[in-house]
């Protein structure tokens, strides 16, 4: 079972999911603010972070950017009922997925294994595919550009990984999300749109139009042409 680090200001959620996921198994480090989690990543080494928004001091989506300046750790962020504008700031700023709380552990489990399945990749054939100036190794789950290793998060690599096996072939954000996300609430495009947009500002030039993680109006997004 994997690490997991739980940063959550409400002590009643803070002791009532870090004992579900000890139950299941979990190795469970809990933190009350974000300066806390921060300072126990180094140590406790998570392979996922449970993050509230809603911190005293550093908020959660300042947690999240911090996070990411060193780590592609997988990143679930936990948010009160109707936060639509955090959930859509906490995902801009790197979160792979997120849990309206109150939540049940069995549904914070699955989410968590959701997650980490993204980090095993969809398979296929070992080698490095070239694809312009992007180098993807399928075998490796590496992705690099002009010869540089670009740090995805597993979000960002997962759907990266699936647009590349077809291009040209367009998904609808409802495809992209139930294959990346394996979630099928419409809903939920928005951790499409979030992700797409991460994404290209990793692999794509900035200067210029959308190369290899395009838009097609109306329908959705495909890889490519060229």
């Amino acid at each position: 079972m994997p690490r997991v680090l739980l940063i959550e200001d409400d002590p009643s959620i803070r002791e009532g999911v870090g004992l579900g996921l000890r139950r299941r198994g979990h190795e469970v480090s809990a933190a009350a603010t974000g300066e806390e989690g921060l300072a126990l990543i180094g140590g406790f080494r998570p392979e996922l972070v449970l993050l509230d928004l809603m911190l005293p001091g550093i908020n959660g989506v300042q947690v999240c950017r911090r996070i990411r300046e060193t780590s592609q750790v997988p990143i679930i962020m936990l948010t009160a009922r109707g936060d639509d504008f955090d959930i859509v700031v906490g995902l801009e700023a790197g979160a792979d997925d997120y849990i309206v709380k109150p939540a049940r552990t069995e549904i914070i489990e699955a989410r968590i294994k959701a997650v980490l399945r993204r980090l095993t990749g969809p398979g296929g054939l070992p080698g490095v595919e070239r694809h312009g100036e992007l180098a993807v190794d399928r075998a490796g789950l590496t992705v690099a550009k002009n010869g540089e290793r670009v740090p995805l998060a597993p979000s960002e690599l997962k759907l990266l990984l699936h647009l590349s096996a077809s291009p040209e072939q367009v998904f609808s954000r409802q495809q992209l999300l139930e294959y990346v996300w394996e979630h099928s609430y419409h809903a939920d495009a928005r951790l499409v749109d979030a992700c797409v947009r991460r994404l290209r500002n990793k692999v794509e030039d900035p200067d210029g139009h959308p190369r290899y993680i395009q838009t097609v109006r109306g329908f959705g997004y495909r890889f490519g042409p060229l």
